[in-house]
């Protein structure tokens, strides 16, 4: 153990350590330019309304009005819109992570004839820009009937190519011998999936699940299109969108409400926290 401490600090060379603080300090500097707007989104949430633009600008009122996240709620039906975003954001995922799992299994795993070309046409479609997509979109929703509902806000982005290439890539660096052993121990296709393809891919499933309901939680341009009761299904961006109106925009109010929107996904960080890194680290990575 001495000689082992002993040529750590051998190898802390004073050129070494000023490296390690420049880095830490760079860090530092960027991690507190990503907090500046986070900090300035709070602080503005605590004005009065009359003190939010002031000449010369200051960070904080004075006084922390507490009350403006109840008047939030209050102003509008932001619970509503709360709530909206959960359902859609929650069901969504769970639809794109099943879809994900098993196309990805089947892209990886399993041999049929045509796999690669078919896997190529599927990774393709990831080309086209959302943008291209709303009007046919749209004009399908209207034949399907389901404008204004919750099926055009959740099933439309719920078979996207992304999950399946990341679950794909994970599951092509899984050595086969794990499924001969299964094969050997009487386990068919499904079994093996479910008992050992499975629990392996949770770090996987995990990134894509953060990834998925960010993406939802935070989708503005399809809702705007497809929701015409914004009272009724109105999810957050629509909410917060509606505190610009005719009588004023009430920024301590939208404020107020962007720092509320924000728990949900902190949440979720906090909750898959111990599975993104790993899964980050073995989604990308290169199979066979």
């Amino acid at each position: 153990m001495s000689s082992i401490a002993v040529r750590r600090r051998v190898q802390l060379t004073p050129a070494k350590r000023i490296r390690r603080v420049i880095g830490y300090l760079l860090l530092c500097i960027v991690a507190l330019g990503f907090m500046v707007p986070l900090i300035y989104m709070v602080a503005t949430s605590l004005k009065p309304a009359d003190q939010v633009f002031t000449t010369p600008p200051t960070l904080w009122g004075d006084q922390l009005r507490w009350e403006n996240y109840v008047e939030a709620f209050t102003f509008l039906p932001f619970g509503k819109f709360m709530l909206n975003g959960l359902f859609v954001a929650v069901a969504g995922t769970t639809i794109n992570m099943a879809v994900a799992v098993l196309s990805g299994y089947a892209f990886s795993r399993i041999r049929w004839r045509g796999r690669n070309l078919v896997f190529v046409l599927f990774l393709a479609t990831l080309m086209i820009p959302q943008d291209v997509l709303v009007v046919p979109m749209y004009v399908m929703m209207q034949q399907f009937g389901w404008v204004d509902t919750f099926q055009a806000l959740i099933i439309p982005w719920a078979f996207t190519a992304l999950g399946a290439f990341l679950l794909r890539q994970f599951f092509m660096t899984v050595p086969y011998e794990l499924d001969d052993a299964a094969r050997v121990d009487g386990a068919g296709t499904v079994r093996t999936f479910l008992l050992i393809m499975l629990p392996l891919a949770r770090p996987s499933m995990a990134v894509l699940a953060v990834f998925t309901f960010i993406a939802y939680w935070n989708s503005f341009l399809w809702p705007l299109i497809v929701v015409n009761d914004i009272n009724a299904l109105g999810t957050i961006p629509l909410g917060l969108q509606s505190f610009f109106g005719q009588q004023g925009s009430q920024w301590h109010l939208v404020m107020a409400a962007s720092v509320i929107s924000m728990v949900p996904t902190v949440l979720l960080l906090i909750v898959l926290q111990k599975h993104l890194v790993r899964g980050i680290v073995t989604s990308g990575m290169g199979g066979r």
